[in-house]
């Protein structure tokens, strides 16, 4: 008989992970979560993330995922320190990565968004929208070549990628290469975000054949400034089909419904009548095979309310000292726009403007942003127009009783250039592939001057520019500039 010392001792039990107050792990609180940041209830999603991390505050997931939701509410900042501990206390997740780039290119950190963005594809190589995502570096970068080649990879790995061939056209619409960067631009359409552009339509794509008997529908597509640029092609249309139907925002309608060749304007789907082709707006330079060097451009290609003008015209004569240069000033641009934070700047940083010399200044700014009020009466004369800027037809009205209008990438330079009006734009690095790369003016419109961003987010030499410029213009009779 064997000699015991007594109950064979059993293995110790692994303990039990800790839960929330709920009884949920981390895991499955993180799950939630996620679904909800999806789904774009991002309050939620922040509220389960901080939930967690009360209970553990070193848990990499949720410092991660409570940063991409803080960056979705567009707080990147916070959103950037929140992944910087995620990523240090847990190497090696290409997806962390990744986002931790898109979030310093936003906030112009584009050394930072390199490393960070190059740490993504090294972990996971063969992830195209890895390579998309630092394409966009490398273009903010000014490395054109280095993007190409991550598109041409990530193409090569998802040969529909919309959102790598959009990049890739972008690229080679500014570096003026029209003919294969319209071809490419038409994947816009197939980006989630151009997907909700239109409904599902029942009427043929229009290819640029002749309708001799039949409608065509025109779709103004995208943003306002897009809108205009492309407005330039409905005449053009309209020589190949019977009549033109042109759909567009209301505020659109007194500029762009008298077209020659736009029989009916509307601006809700259930008013369009039936029509035999339907095509965007911006897929005509496309069709009509535009070139850096041909642009349509008779311009002014937009008309205006004769009587609108002259309506403005004797309201600023009434408010504004005579002899003296008007010069219209638009400095933000719509809050939602994806590129917002680079192209717009506080009324504050154009103080320097208000006083050069002889000037009366107009604000274009719709809305008026709440901070920027105070300043407004640091220039000269200026007021507060934005509840009388109803339409783009007022806008047009006021802007063609004016000498000179000063705005950032806005839907103002467009209108300002379709209008054939002087216009200076202020432009941020890496620009919009419209203004193509390296220049101080533009084939799409004669009367633009460009001043532009040599390092992104930094805006003072761009300032100093105008402000010199602003000083030799005002110190030229006024007689002699009209």
């Amino acid at each position: 008989m064997s000699e015991t010392t007594g109950p064979q001792a059993a293995a110790p039990a692994a303990a039990p992970e800790p839960t929330l107050p709920g009884g949920e792990t981390a895991e499955q609180a993180l799950t939630r979560a996620q679904t909800a940041a999806q789904a774009k209830r991002l309050n939620e999603a922040a509220g389960i993330c901080d939930d967690v991390l009360a209970m553990f505050p070193e848990h990499p997931a949720g410092l991660a995922l409570l940063g991409i939701v803080r960056s979705m509410q567009n707080d990147h900042e916070r959103g950037i320190v929140l992944l910087e501990r995620a990523v240090q206390l847990r190497p090696g997740n290409a997806s962390w990565y990744a986002h931790l780039s898109s979030m310093q290119r936003a906030t112009n950190r584009i050394d930072q968004a390199l490393v960070s963005g190059q740490e993504s594809v090294r972990l996971d190589p063969n992830n195209a929208d890895h390579l998309v995502n630092l394409s966009l570096i490398f273009t903010d970068a000014d490395d054109r070549e280095k993007s190409a080649a991550c598109l041409l990879r990530a193409l090569g790995l998802n040969h529909k990628h919309a959102d790598g061939h959009l990049a890739m056209a972008q690229n080679l619409l500014a570096q003026g290469n029209f003919e294969a960067g319209w071809m490419e631009y038409e994947w816009r359409n197939e980006t989630e975000a151009g997907k909700l552009t239109m409904p599902a339509m029942t009427s043929a794509p229009w290819n640029g054949m002749r309708i001799p008997n039949g409608r065509l529908l025109l779709v103004g597509d995208q943003g306002y400034g897009d809108t205009i640029q492309f407005a330039r092609y409905i005449g053009q249309a309209a020589e190949r089909v019977q009549e033109i139907v042109l759909g567009c925002s209301e505020e659109m309608a007194p500029l762009l419904r008298d077209i020659p060749g736009v029989t009916q304007f509307c601006h809700r789907w259930t008013d369009v009548p039936g029509h035999a082709a339907h095509c965007r707006l911006s897929s005509l330079p496309y069709l009509f095979g535009t070139k850096p060097d041909a642009i349509p451009a008779p311009i002014p290609y937009l008309k205006v309310d004769p009587a609108r003008i002259a309506a403005w015209g004797e309201r600023l004569a009434a408010a504004l000292p005579p002899g003296v240069r008007r010069i219209g000033l638009a400095w933000t641009g719509r809050p939602t726009h994806p590129n917002d934070k680079r192209r717009s700047v506080p009324l504050s940083q154009l103080l320097p403007l208000a006083d050069l010399g002889p000037a009366a200044f107009v604000s274009l700014q719709k809305p008026m942003p709440a901070r920027d009020a105070e300043h407004i009466s640091r220039f000269a004369h200026m007021t507060d127009l934005s509840n009388d800027l109803t339409n783009f037809g007022e806008t047009a009205a006021v802007i063609e009783n004016l000498d000179l209008i000063i705005t950032v990438d806005t839907s103002m330079g467009h209108l300002s250039g379709a209008l054939g009006k002087p216009v200076w734009i202020l432009i941020p690095k890496a620009a919009d592939w419209r203004w193509m790369l390296d220049r101080s003016d533009s084939p799409w419109y004669p009367s633009a001057r460009l001043f532009r961003q040599d390092k992104a987010g930094q805006w003072e030499p761009v300032l100093v520019a105008l402000r010199h410029a602003l000083q030799k213009e005002l110190a030229t009779p006024l007689e002699a500039a009209r």
